[in-house]
């Protein structure tokens, strides 16, 4: 279970690169806002997909952590 969980975090922190890659799409630079705000909505809503796959990562890391008996790499407590 390990080993997956590791290889899931690998797609996703490639996927997540992806994402924020967004961020520097052509369309906010090349291309005029339909409305007030459309860009800043587009790039407000990129940056929390961002978020939310990053959060996705750390909690398959927290599973990775309870594999390996509850303690923290970072710090030496248990969760």
């Amino acid at each position: 279970m390990e080993e997956k969980c590791n290889l899931i975090r690998e797609y996703i922190r490639e996927i997540g690169s992806l994402v924020k890659g967004l961020m520097g799409h052509s369309v906010f630079t090349e291309t005029d806002e339909a409305f007030e705000g459309q860009h800043g909505e587009m790039k407000a809503n990129i940056m929390l997909a961002y978020r939310h796959l990053e959060d996705a990562r750390m909690r398959l890391g927290k599973v990775m952590q309870q594999i390996q008996g509850g303690v923290s790499k970072y710090d030496g407590k248990e969760s």
